[in-house]
């Protein structure tokens, strides 16, 4: 047994399935072994014998785990109303069973509360957790709160003392006719050398979008949101606007942020006819957008797969884009030695229908659907049980065999 053992360098053997890892270039029929929460092999045919245990994929999708650039998880009693509060979603609660391994909190937590966040979810979640922080103190207790108590300093120095789970600054909901929220998570952005998200919120005439990806932010920040009704996309002609295609040029990503109100398929279409394809998909998750025509990650790919967004950009846009934007060069891809975050994912065949906020609709006859997660190599989500075996084996295979005169069979009538 000791020598069978030995040679069973792998902890797990996931066999035959479809591998898309755009980041690598890879795609096509591999075997992925994984030793100690790590990849350890990607080969065409990798010897079953090599694992301790092994799981058939054939048919299916193998990804890097999902990353949602824009969710909302401080979830907190206290905060009715609030997205810092009881809108926001138990992370593990979601995460896993739509293929996401990480989430990053979209500002939910200003810099005034980012500790009690950091303390109550992000230490407490098995998903990995990432965070930006809102340039208000408090964040999103509430829409009056965002609209002031700006201060860079504050939060650059928060950002460097948990530079292993802030990731970027946010902006959102502001509402006066001036650029100062914008223009001070800029700077905080600045110094502490992490991108800036901003969530437009009230599209004012004095502040208009095309300026804001024109001028105010820098190449690496994000406008989330993208496909919200109020963002010009195409003119009378139905041609893109060059301002989009000049923002893209100096750098300025561009992230789908679904939520419960902030996605159109009217844009959505016309974006992606244009070839405007997003940097990253996300879905600024809460309660309302989860039990709203978001539903989840899967299902949103799928959605704009529907209006022509190719698989392979819908994978990299969820995987290795968002890596590279927050600056975690050893997440959204499968390279050896990569941690083991797996999403495995089915193609449905059949009809399907996808909606946006305003209950507009698109049909396809494709959807994804999640599978299977691991996290660090550990199998987290199993929709089939293709992890376990036929129960009617256990007994024999875990030596309980018990005798006929222990069993107390119920009295007879």
């Amino acid at each position: 047994m000791a020598s069978t053992l030995a040679a069973q360098e792998f902890d797990l053997l996931l066999r035959e399935g479809r591998v898309i890892d755009p980041q690598n270039r890879r795609d096509g029929v591999f075997d992925i072994a994984i030793s100690k929460g790590r990849i350890a092999a990607i080969e065409p045919t990798i010897d079953p014998k090599r694992a301790r245990e092994t799981v058939q994929l054939k048919g299916l999708l193998v990804t890097p785990g999902l990353i949602d650039l824009h969710v909302h998880v401080f979830f907190t009693a206290g905060n009715p109303g609030a997205w810092a509060g009881d809108f926001s979603v138990q992370p593990d609660a979601f995460s896993f069973r739509s293929g996401v391994t990480t989430m990053v909190d979209a500002g939910s937590a200003g810099w005034r509360n980012f500790e009690l966040f950091k303390t109550t979810v992000i230490d407490r979640a098995k998903t990995r957790v990432l965070a930006m922080v809102n340039i208000a103190g408090f964040g999103m207790i509430s829409d009056a709160t965002e609209q002031g108590d700006f201060d860079p300093d504050a939060v650059a120095k928060l950002a460097a003392k948990h530079k292993d789970f802030i990731v970027g600054v946010k902006s959102a909901h502001y509402q006066k006719p001036d650029w100062d929220s914008v223009d001070d998570a800029v700077l905080a952005g600045t110094k502490a050398n992490i991108p800036v998200m901003v969530d437009f919120g009230y599209f004012l005439p004095e502040r208009p979008y095309y300026e804001l990806v024109g001028k105010h932010l820098r190449p690496g920040d994000i406008s989330t949101h993208m496909f919200r009704a109020p963002v010009p996309f195409v003119d009378r002609e139905g041609k893109l606007y060059p301002y989009l295609v000049e923002a893209r040029k100096r750098g300025v990503k561009f992230d789908v942020g679904h939520g419960g109100g902030s996605f159109v398929l009217r844009n959505a279409s016309a974006a992606i006819r244009n070839g405007f394809y997003p940097d990253t998909i996300s879905s600024d998750l809460h309660t309302g957008s989860m039990n709203g025509s978001f539903m989840d990650l899967p299902a949103l790919m799928s959605k704009l797969m529907a209006l022509g967004l190719p698989l392979g950009e819908a994978i990299r846009a969820t995987t290795a884009n968002p890596a590279q934007i927050i600056k975690r060069p050893e997440l959204g891809h499968l390279s050896v030695g990569a941690v083991a975050d797996v999403a495995i994912l089915r193609v449905m065949q059949g009809e399907f229908g996808y909606w946006d906020n305003n209950k507009g609709r698109v049909t396809a006859n494709e959807r994804l659907f999640c599978e299977m997660t691991l996290k660090g190599g550990e199998v987290v989500w199993d929709w089939n049980g293709r992890m376990g075996v036929d129960f009617k084996t256990l007994g024999e295979r875990y030596g309980i065999r018990p005798r006929v005169d222990q069993i107390i069979a119920p009295p007879q009538p």
